[in-house]
């Protein structure tokens, strides 16, 4: 049988290499248990959510009243209760029983990204429901914690509220700073009033993050305050309903809705000034679970598309034989695994620059590295999703369009990793932003060179500083140009960024991993740098027979 978590050597050592002794032996064993989980039971239970059992809104009880109830599988409902019990939220915050010490982003991420080879569209309300207790933990009353943070981080001891964090409004898309809905103040807690129009797990959350005006609040942005708003008792007093379901491409498993809210009861998180800030905060948390949802998908395109050219013949052989056929392969297998391995050395980070008992010690210059690393390889995971699934489908031929098989889904699925969380626009906005406030670029250049100088292999750093030359010539003159023509050229230089970040990764692996991992970093940098190159031993048909 198969088991996504036992398969996959480069997350397992670099999980060994990244968690504590203690910490990986019992993460070792309880992933092995959701590696098979993912594999098996969620599989299945993810083709009959995709095909028959699709969230559906009921509106109308049987006497005609309104309840905007969201219906969902039961299939679904035990994979929401198995995958919450094994702690992908909660242990981020509490302890775990048996180690009697909390967990951390690594470990949740590694259970985000197993979940992810079978069922990204659940994996969409898991990281909402991250991110709904990452604000309630750091922002949250005492009173507000006591009252909803135990059902967040619910294992099973106590009721789960799933969460969600709704932004996005008709009239304002990305642009947050145009949002109309309003609060106002009655005791206690607050009335908001307006629309959501993209709202994901409507209908099966406990709790949502909102993003509302209060009375005399300034305009744009810094007039947005964060409330957190009761699911369940707001429905059941008509104060909000939903206006219908999307019909989405993919990712079906989630219910996204519009949805309305008339004086739903509501109660402020934190400082009314800092909302926008707070979900800022909480939004990269939920780009690096999109990351990590890419490359879930990235690992089961490549084992889709290497078991049937392993079983498929044709003109007599094995697919497996022929050269055109070995390079996809290694290509896949070199850029998934090399972007996992960078996507972790970010996680790391994260844990001490959203860690809540080491955020105070984070100095700007981190803090800025960590958002441009996390903006980069958003941009590039999202994208390779796509291209990874497009190859898949490619390997299997006529069949690989076929709805029996996985790869349709897989297509779908990838697609909106490109959207949510932020486009490559949007993104690349962000880079150009990081380098005209921090001077991200020099931060990046230094920090990479000096990696690089613990490096032994001269011809790989020699091309790799090169490229940081021309890297850095392209900012400085990208900065003379107008701010119009500067947004212009981010998305390419967001490209050159994550190309660069890579190929240290990869250059440190050729010294400090396997033979194996040897031939992976070698893989990878041929193909980024060398891939034009007209050669009688090209190097991913050298490679193919040490990486498989």
């Amino acid at each position: 049988m198969r088991n996504f978590y036992r398969e996959d050597v480069n997350l397992l050592e670099l999980l060994k290499s990244r968690l504590p002794k203690d910490f990986f032996q019992w993460a070792d064993g309880e992933l092995e248990k959701l590696g098979a989980f993912t594999a098996g039971t969620m599989d299945e239970r993810a083709v009959h959510t995709d095909r028959e059992g699709q969230p559906r809104l009921i509106r109308y009880d049987k006497m005609g009243k309104e309840v905007s109830h969201v219906w969902l599988n039961e299939g679904y409902r035990q994979t929401v209760e198995e995958t919450y019990n094994t702690g992908i939220v909660g242990y981020i915050h509490k302890e775990i029983p048996e180690l009697r010490v909390k967990g951390n982003y690594v470990y949740a991420f590694a259970q985000g990204y197993l979940v992810s080879h079978a069922e990204p569209g659940f994996y969409c309300p898991i990281t909402l429901t991250k991110a709904t207790a990452y604000l309630l933990d750091h922002y949250g009353s005492d009173e507000l914690k006591e009252a909803f943070l135990p059902h967040v981080l619910s294992t099973g001891e106590t009721k789960l509220y799933e969460g969600a964090t709704f932004l996005t409004e008709r009239q304002g898309g990305s642009d947050v700073g145009a949002n109309e809905t309003t609060a106002v103040k009655e005791g206690d807690h607050y009335r908001i009033s307006g629309e959501k129009y993209f709202a994901s797990n409507a209908g099966a959350c406990g709790v949502a993050m909102v993003l509302a005006r209060m009375e005399n609040a300034p305009e744009g942005t810094k007039g947005l305050s964060l409330f957190l708003v009761p699911w369940e008792e707001n429905r059941l007093e008509g104060r909000l309903r939903i206006r219908r379901l999307k019909d989405k491409l993919g990712v079906r498993a989630v219910p996204s809705a519009e949805v309305e809210f008339e004086g739903a009861k509501a109660y402020l998180v934190g400082d009314p000034a800092k909302g926008f800030s707070y979900m800022m905060e909480a939004l990269n948390l939920s780009r690096v679970s999109n990351a990590v949802a890419s490359l879930g998908i990235m690992r089961r395109s490549f084992l889709e598309a290497k078991d049937y050219a392993s079983e498929r013949e044709a003109f007599g052989s094995k697919l497996t034989s022929y050269p055109m056929v070995q390079s996809t392969l290694s290509r896949m297998a070199a850029k998934q695994e090399m972007e996992l391995k960078a996507m972790f050395e970010v996680i790391a980070r994260m844990d001490k620059v959203m860690g809540k008992e080491t955020k105070h010690a984070v100095t700007v210059e981190e803090e800025a590295l960590f958002r441009l690393y996390v903006a980069i390889l958003k941009k590039e995971t999202a994208e390779q999703a796509v291209e990874f699934t497009h190859e898949a489908i490619e390997m299997h031929g006529g069949n690989g369009y076929i709805e029996d098989f996985v790869t349709p889904r897989l297509l779908r699925d990838a697609q909106v990793l490109t959207v949510w969380e932020g486009t490559a626009n949007i993104l690349g906005l962000e880079v150009l932003r990081l380098i005209g406030k921090y001077q991200v670029d020099e931060l990046f250049v230094h920090e990479m060179k000096e990696r690089l100088h613990e490096v032994k292999d001269e011809t790989w750093v020699t091309v790799i500083k090169e490229e940081l030359g021309k890297l850095k010539d392209k900012i400085s003159k990208m900065k003379t140009l107008s701010p119009d023509l500067q947004t212009y050229y981010s998305k390419t230089v967001a490209k050159d960024f994550c190309a660069i970040f890579e190929s240290v990764v990869a250059v440190e692996s050729l010294e400090e991993g396997s033979s194996r991992d040897r031939a992976v970093a070698l893989a990878y940098l041929n193909n980024v740098w060398n891939s034009d190159e007209i050669s009688s031993e090209p190097a991913d048909l050298q490679l193919f027979s040490e990486m498989f």
